[in-house]
């Protein structure tokens, strides 16, 4: 694994110093030497928890510049080692949530803490740790807490008969270790946390969407991406493309049309936006007709058959059951095509809707997940087992606690549908009778352009969604300190500023910004200067 550059970390130091939110204290914590005081709380903190149906693993100072290993982590996560940025006492444990289920968590109690907590998500089928933002939010002075998820590994095989072991997949797991963790940094502090958040994408997404639905006290401010909501849909979704790519056979267009299908969706809509830069702003807007790359006849190359028309049309097309709508369909952008064949052309990759079928909506390891009937897509869909789908358009009472959510998606999303995250807006907007200026006091919702599942792609995708993709900490490009600041000073965030980098290598330099609208607003070009330039666009309804 390579770590970043001299010049990647001064950089992040200068980005720190424009942030006027954090305290000195959290500015400069990692080049001050940390108390004794502070290490010998940390190892003896063990001895004065008193967490209800919990065993501490350890309570252990780690200094920052370490790099930490994860030797017990399942290796279905891939777990990298973890630079740490910040002092930290790490603190390990595991809860009981049942009398047949149970949580390891982890939290992170930085020596520089703002009063500060946030809480961390998951990825997946969800049984993994992300230490990478457990990480990031210590550095910037966050008590940070993560877990497992209530099972280990990415994987689904104990939700087998065991709705518990569901019921922290959907909800327990990360309730159970916000809990925890504000209770440990209550008394490794010694007072309680001013301010609580939350932050996760994808499946974090859709747990973000799950506390503000069910659990609005917990958190002032969440920030949620590319939420896996409606997940019985979209694993029906994910479902239909291994049959789709498996009886399509020759008529799926081979990887040398590709570029051929790429270059026909830009064509018919790159230029929706005002400009041509390869980039589609609003794919909602663009209605793509395969049938135009239709080879004429006498034409043998760079075209494709009608069979292969059928299957790009069938690749973009929502989920419908026996005529009642199950999930909205893929938006066009260029690569999409090529991903889902890479993602989806073999069974092996169908693994998280293949679990959550077979050993959580049918509890039968036997139960074929590789073609889904009709039949048996409205059983799940009606199921809903342990409350999964997540999909409820009323959080009043978020919005009445004062709380805060900060909602986005990547454009270029190959894994969860973009058009899923309009879709749950426009529940929110017509069940809590609100416009979107009023939706705005308390929920926002940005569509990042050019982004693909949670980061890359060819976009200004460098927002501060995670660690890895801090251009700056500035909260007009910093979707975690822009909450904050929402939050704590009332300043919403009306764009978000990403930004590229060259091969997307910091070290190489900015390549472009761009202003990131929040919904129903749309980014369209002003027709003059540079397009990289984020002030020639503009945001309009």
């Amino acid at each position: 694994m390579s770590y970043p550059s001299i010049e990647w970390f001064l950089f992040q130091a200068w980005s720190k110093m424009r942030f006027n939110l954090f305290t000195a204290a959290t500015i400069f914590a990692a080049s001050t030497h940390v108390s004794a005081q502070f290490q010998e709380s940390c190892n003896s903190l063990a001895s004065r928890l008193s967490i209800p149906n919990a065993t501490i693993s350890s309570t252990t100072f780690v200094a920052a510049g370490t790099t930490l290993t994860f030797p017990n982590a399942d290796p279905t996560c891939g777990t990298q080692p973890q630079l740490v940025s910040a002092d930290i006492c790490r603190v390990m444990l595991t809860v009981a949530t049942s009398v047949r289920s149970r949580t390891v968590m982890e939290a992170w109690l930085p020596s520089n803490w703002t009063g500060r907590f946030l809480a961390t998500g998951n990825g997946g089928i969800g049984g993994c740790i992300q230490f990478n933002d457990m990480d990031y939010g210590a550095s910037l002075g966050f008590a940070t807490t993560g877990s497992d998820n209530g099972h280990s590994g990415q994987n689904g095989t104990l939700f087998l008969n065991n709705i518990d072991v569901v019921d922290d997949f959907v909800f327990r797991a990360l309730l159970t270790s916000a809990q925890v963790g504000k209770q440990i940094t209550r008394d490794f502090f010694g007072k309680a946390q001013t301010k609580s958040y939350y932050f996760g994408c994808s499946t974090g997404g859709r747990q973000g969407w799950k506390m503000a639905q069910d659990f609005p006290d917990e958190f002032d401010g969440i920030v949620a991406g590319a939420p896996a909501f409606a997940f019985t849909g979209l694993q029906a979704w994910a479902g239909m493309f291994f049959p789709l790519i498996k009886n399509a056979g020759p008529n799926f267009p081979p990887q040398s049309l590709w570029p051929v299908v790429d270059a026909g969706i830009l064509s018919q809509c790159d230029g929706l936006d005002g400009a041509v830069d390869g980039i589609i702003e609003e794919p909602s807007r663009c209605h793509f007709n395969p049938e135009a790359l239709r080879c004429a006849p006498g034409q043998t190359s760079a075209c494709l058959t009608r069979q292969q028309v059928d299957t790009v049309r069938a690749v973009f097309s929502s989920v419908f059951a026996k005529g009642t709508f199950i999930y909205p369909a893929l938006e066009f952008g260029p690569g999409l095509l090529g991903q889902i064949f890479q993602i989806y052309g073999g069974p092996t990759q169908f693994l998280f809707a293949d679990n959550w079928f077979r050993f959580a909506v049918f509890n039968d390891p036997a139960f074929n997940s590789t073609m889904l009937t009709p039949d048996e897509i409205l059983f799940a869909q009606k199921q809903n087992v342990g409350g999964i789908n997540t999909f409820s358009g009323d959080i009043s009472k978020f919005k009445n606690r004062g709380s805060k959510i900060l909602h986005y998606h990547g454009q270029v999303d190959q894994l969860i549908s973009s058009l899923n995250s309009n879709r749950y807006y426009e529940l929110v907007s017509e069940t809590m009778k609100m416009s979107p200026a009023a939706l705005d006091e308390f929920y926002r919702f940005f569509r990042i352009s050019g982004m693909q599942h949670c980061a890359g792609g060819p976009g200004a995708t460098f927002i501060g969604n995670m660690e890895s993709a801090v251009a700056s900490l500035d909260p007009n490009q910093n979707v975690l300190t822009a909450m904050v600041r929402w939050v704590e000073q009332g300043v919403a965030p009306d764009t978000i500023l990403g930004t590229a980098f060259v091969n997307q290598t910091k070290a190489l330099g900015v390549n472009f910004q761009r202003a990131h609208c929040r919904f129903p607003f749309h980014n369209v070009f002003a027709g003059r200067g540079s397009v990289k330039d984020a002030a020639n666009w503009k945001c309009i309804l």
